[in-house]
């Protein structure tokens, strides 16, 4: 998805054009994570870019377009531009000495 949203519509609410611009993101991502994963693949990952012009995009984690979002709306923005591009991602296993309580046994003193 390469967007650019209008945050500011004649005749209605800047909050509920805010809220109606996260609600389409939001059903993006739910859709996304729905398809069926490539073989070799563990889940979906995303590509994030979120600024007021394409130029001016940042890249941000998924967890924070949304936080990006109401940054820009504060800030007074006319528009935002979001693109979230999807990928597939693989787990990364950690190894078992690197996992907390793993790999030294505790002995308690005999008596």
């Amino acid at each position: 998805m390469k967007k650019n949203f209008q945050l500011h519509a004649e005749g209605k609410n800047a909050d509920r054009v805010l809220e109606a611009v996260k609600h389409e993101i939001r059903k993006y991502f739910k859709r996304e994570r729905n398809r069926a994963v490539p073989a070799g693949a563990d889940f979906w990952d995303f590509d994030c870019k979120v600024g007021q012009t394409e130029d001016t995009a940042e890249v941000v984690r998924v967890g924070a377009v949304i936080e990006a979002l109401d940054a820009a709306a504060k800030s007074g923005a006319a528009s935002v531009y979001v693109e979230i591009l999807s990928k597939h991602g693989v787990r990364v296993l950690k190894a078992p000495a690197d996992l907390p309580g793993e790999g030294h046994e505790e002995t308690f003193g005999e008596q």
